[in-house]
């Protein structure tokens, strides 16, 4: 079956023509990017990406049209309607009806999900969530996006917002994450670690103890969860102690979610994939003291399969 699919994001955008085998894996047959910055106006870039489709529908459809286009795209927008409403990576994209749109502009229905539901229906569909029922999504990268899967079906909600669980605050106080103080995303997400840890080496300019990393305003500007887990792995103590504070508070979140929804599997992506050894131990140890025993001993907690080829997945698993 031929899948189409539409990238939206804040620093690029793609087409992406793909197709399902028998065995219910995708293959991209094509794939047609450019620089978000291109495009001069939304419906420009919404007129460039169905041009681009069209050609790889031409190239590589043999005559055979897919049943829908999927747009893959940064909330807030509303999926019901197909519109995009003012993402903060995407000015100047107010209520814009992107689905209608690619419907005029391709001749084919059209159906826009937020990236992290889409993320969780790539990952349930062709990654490490395939063949559960109840399965959540965390991207856990530069924010915490999530999307979950109940009963083989993707939570929405009434306003497309189920599921977006980095506004859970976690803490009275705490690094800033989804507009919020100590919330699961300022927690754990790149961009919070990141925080974490300019929050640690300032705490020790201030108390004038010697530090590795950050020991200025210009090395404390550069700090990030890539950096960080870096010293980490090198030995550092510091660094290591910011990993397992996100790591004590992904327990404490995905506890929280355990209790709730009692998933078959929680996959989580960007970060914790990539440093999963950094944050497991005390995610786990957290999670034996806070989770029900029953619904832990249930799910499995693992590491997102589909790597740097979400982007284009996620938006083909839509349709």
């Amino acid at each position: 079956m031929l899948k189409a699919g539409l990238d939206i994001g804040g620093t690029k955008c793609a087409a992406v023509l793909g197709k399902t085998g028998d065995d219910g894996q995708i293959a991209v047959l094509g794939r047609r990017a450019f620089a978000t910055a291109d495009a001069k106006s939304p419906e420009a870039c919404l007129e460039r990406l169905a041009g681009l489709l069209n050609e790889l529908r031409t190239e590589y459809g043999a005559g055979e049209d897919p049943a829908c286009i999927g747009i893959s795209c940064g909330g807030p927008l509303d999926s019901r309607t197909g519109v995009i409403q003012s993402p903060p990576n995407l000015p100047g994209w107010d209520d814009v009806p992107a689905a209608e749109i690619v419907t005029r502009l391709t001749g084919l229905p059209a159906k826009l999900e937020n990236d992290a539901n889409a993320g969780a229906l790539a990952e349930w569909k062709f990654g490490a969530g395939r063949g559960t029922r109840d399965m959540i999504f965390l991207t856990f990268g530069t924010g915490l996006g999530a999307g979950v899967i109940v009963n083989g079906e993707l939570c929405s909600g009434r306003c497309g917002m189920a599921g977006e669980c980095g506004h859970i605050r976690l803490a009275p106080t705490g690094p800033v994450g989804y507009g919020k103080s100590g919330s699961f995303e300022g927690f754990c997400s790149g961009g919070g670690i990141a925080r974490l840890g300019r929050m640690r080496a300032e705490a020790a300019l201030a108390a004038g103890r010697p530090f590795a990393w950050g020991r200025n305003e210009t090395e404390l500007a550069a700090i990030t969860a890539r950096s960080l887990a870096q010293a980490a792995d090198s030995g550092d103590a510091d660094a290591r102690e910011v990993y397992a504070e996100s790591g004590r508070r992904l327990g404490q979140g995905l506890a929280i979610l355990i209790d709730i929804l009692n998933p078959e599997c929680i996959v989580i992506g960007s970060v914790f994939a990539r440093s999963e050894h950094l944050l497991r131990p005390e995610m786990e140890r957290v999670l034996a003291g806070e989770a029900l025993p029953s619904s832990l001993k249930a799910c499995r907690i693992v590491p997102a399969a589909l790597g740097e080829a979400i982007g284009d997945l996620a938006c083909l698993a839509i349709g």
